[in-house]
């Protein structure tokens, strides 16, 4: 037994809070800023809003449906994102100019290979740095450099769908080819294995993944302008829109 300690009346005692996950009574982590992002009702609600939206809702259709000021449901939305609760980007259709965010719930997806992460990583960084001219347009240039690339590597004269995708495959999307009812093709990318990277800058990491699209296709030989990325565009995917014809259904 080690012998008792007497605290003189000049000795001071220092007590420091350290935040650290803890275990759940099944044996799960809980992550203090997760359990923080849910510890009002109303973001409890809003989680359990946009999950219910499988598309996803933007900050006016949450505002409606709880009946929350609009700045106070952005502030809301935006920290469930810092938690890793919800993802957030920009539904655009194709069309110009900046549409409203669209938010949807974060799920458990597996990671791109670490060099791919890397790169986005370090590009993003870079433009982050750079702080001016347009973040979209520069991370589609550098995508369509990446698409070429990569597009290289894949087999030559299959379609260009095939090696589309082929790439976004080996990158980690799990696409699947969809027809269209006016016979054209759409890719719907089930898992987004850069989710990480999406929360920290929406605009650029999505723009990198439309150049990526319009790379591959340029480099197999299909024209690059009508593709588009649709975030969310369907309940459980993003949604690739390629103005090419569905010739062949081909498993994915």
């Amino acid at each position: 037994m080690e012998p008792s300690r007497v605290l003189r009346a000049n000795d001071v005692v220092t007590f420091s809070a350290v935040e650290t996950s803890r275990t759940g009574p099944v044996g799960e982590t809980i992550d203090p800023q997760r359990h923080r992002a849910l510890g009002t009702a109303s973001r409890a609600s809003i989680l359990e809003l946009v999950r219910a939206a499988g598309a996803g809702m933007t900050i006016a259709e949450v505002g409606e449906r709880t009946g929350l000021h609009l700045s106070t449901t952005r502030t809301h939305l935006d920290r469930l994102v810092d938690a890793g609760l919800l993802v957030k980007a920009r539904a655009s259709g194709g069309q110009p100019g900046r549409p409203a965010w669209r938010y949807r719930v974060a799920v458990a997806e597996a990671p791109a290979p670490a060099p791919y992460r890397a790169l986005a990583a370090a590009l993003l960084e870079y433009l982050s740095r750079r702080g001016h001219g347009d973040v979209r347009a520069e991370a589609t240039r550098a995508g369509q450099d990446w698409g070429r690339h990569l597009a290289a590597t894949t087999p030559p004269g299959r379609e260009p769908v095939d090696t589309l995708l082929d790439v976004l495959r080996g990158l980690g999307f799990s696409p699947r080819r969809h027809s269209t009812a006016d016979g054209t093709t759409e890719i719907y990318l089930h898992t987004c294995p850069f989710l990480e990277l999406v929360n920290r800058n929406p605009d650029a990491i999505c723009a990198l993944h439309v150049g990526v699209v319009r790379g591959t296709l340029e480099h197999a030989g299909a024209p690059p302008a009508g593709a588009v990325l649709e975030p969310f565009g369907a309940p459980d995917a993003c949604v690739v829109r390629l103005a090419l014809p569905n010739i062949t259904e081909k498993p994915a």
